[in-house]
């Protein structure tokens, strides 16, 4: 038997990165997978994605919608909930960066990160603790970043997000923990990703040497953790921040 086997689980930012990671790694473990993308520019490969999904034996569908909305993560909740009966995981994955130093950065830069960072994983969990109440549990896994628990020079603005991000989840777990909710957060590190290949070699070497293990994560290595977090054997943990950052501190 597969760990999420039956399971539905919806992922917003799930067409590339981590996202798709975690999407492709739950469908393998035999869950049925919605997940978001924002953009036009990507429906083609969000498209591609439901299908190869599909192709695993689980049903899949793609959903264009903006998780910084209040009105469209509602929208998105009502259309999974219609499209496949339940939501047993939620994944807050949508996020974007706006990196700057702190005199350079804008207040759209700073409007722009918290909205799609924070507000997001706000707007999705309001409207899925319901229907996750009347199916007497779920599981809520927020997608932090370490960045957020260290810091770092010219993202202030993500920092904070994904610093907001902790808080949130653990006061979630308070909450709802009598209902058999729970939610966590889980913090990568410095992960291969489309962000990361930007990066100039000085800069992925400046981070390399203060990375215990050597090397970049990958997004499979986060996408496992999700797994665990969503199964059943994860049923006793909470309000827990998971680092996934190969030993990386400050």
């Amino acid at each position: 038997m597969k760990l999420l086997d039956n399971k539905v689980a919806l992922i917003t930012g799930g067409s590339r990165g981590i996202g798709a990671a975690i999407a492709r790694k739950f469908a393998e473990e035999g869950a049925h997978v919605a997940f978001t993308y924002v953009s036009a520019a990507s429906e083609e490969k969000a498209k591609a994605m439901e299908a190869s999904l599909q192709e695993l034996g689980v049903k899949a569908k793609a959903y264009r919608s903006d998780a910084s909305s209040y009105q469209e993560a509602e929208a998105l909740i009502e259309s999974v909930l219609a499209d496949f009966g339940q939501i047993d995981a939620l994944v807050n994955n949508a996020g974007i960066t706006r990196d700057t130093l702190m005199l350079r950065m804008t207040e759209e830069h700073w409007d722009q990160v918290m909205t799609t960072n924070l507000k997001s994983v706000f707007n999705l969990t309001k409207h899925a603790l319901r229907p996750m109440m009347k199916n007497r549990g779920g599981s809520i896994i927020n997608i932090s970043s370490i960045i957020g628990l260290m810091g770092n020079a010219g993202q202030a603005n993500y920092a904070a997000s994904k610093a907001g991000t902790f808080g949130f989840t653990k006061s979630i777990a308070k909450e709802m923990g009598s209902r058999n909710i729970r939610c966590n957060a889980v913090a990568p590190g410095f992960i291969e990703t489309d962000m990361t290949h930007e990066l100039d070699e000085k800069t992925k070497e400046s981070y390399l040497s203060g990375i215990p293990l050597k090397r970049l994560g990958r997004a499979e290595e986060v996408a496992e953790v999700c797994v665990f977090l969503a199964s059943d054997r994860s049923s006793y943990v909470t309000g827990q921040i998971l680092s996934v950052c190969g030993g990386l501190s400050d």
